[in-house]
């Protein structure tokens, strides 16, 4: 009976405790108003058009549409356009008018995809020219990418989703830009 008598008491705490959390859900202080970094599906005013699909039957891949538009001459898959730049083109985390903006494909490193950049609203704000991202070979103009990476680094960022005119749901990691001048070695 002994043994009974501590299960009750051990159980009377723990719905005593647990009714002193549920009333602390229920209190009435007032709480601070949350902020957060999320995106809300608002852009700024821009002067240039809005972003917009302006070719839906272009056939185009991402590669060769970035190189055209960007003149930065790399080949292959857009996974290894960030290697190959090294050495080649400067790089960095920094967007800049004409440069190509690097992501990964969401959640693998075997896609990725290229977009050059047309326009900077804000430190964390750019706007790209870009083929093939909605997988239908379309060429997609003015659209928005957000930098939401912690570190303000454009390591992650989340893409307009233009058909829909809201942000993307996903958060797309990213290398960062290839800037469209070759790197040369002095002569000597």
């Amino acid at each position: 009976m002994a043994g009974f008598a501590h299960k009750g008491s051990l159980r009377a705490l723990c719905l005593g405790l647990m009714a002193a959390a549920l009333a602390a859900c229920a209190t009435t202080t007032p709480v601070a108003p949350i902020t957060s970094s999320a995106p809300v599906a608002v852009l700024p005013d821009y002067a240039g058009d809005e972003p917009r699909v302006t070719n839906y039957s272009a056939n185009l891949q991402c590669v060769p549409f970035a190189r055209q538009l960007s003149g930065v001459q790399l080949y292959g898959n857009a996974n290894t356009w960030w290697a190959r730049a090294e050495g080649r083109y400067p790089r960095s985390n920094s967007p800049a008018f004409g440069s190509v903006f690097v992501l990964h494909g969401y959640n693998t490193s075997a896609r990725g995809h290229v977009a050059v950049v047309t326009h900077i609203d804000s430190s964390r704000l750019i706007r790209v020219d870009h083929a093939n991202w909605l997988n239908g070979g379309e060429i997609s103009r003015g659209v928005p990418i957000l930098d939401v990476s912690p570190n303000n680094d454009w390591t992650e960022v989340r893409v307009w989703h233009v058909p829909g005119d809201h942000w993307g749901g996903r958060v797309y990691r990213a290398d960062g830009f290839i800037h469209p001048f070759q790197l040369q070695a002095a002569m000597s």
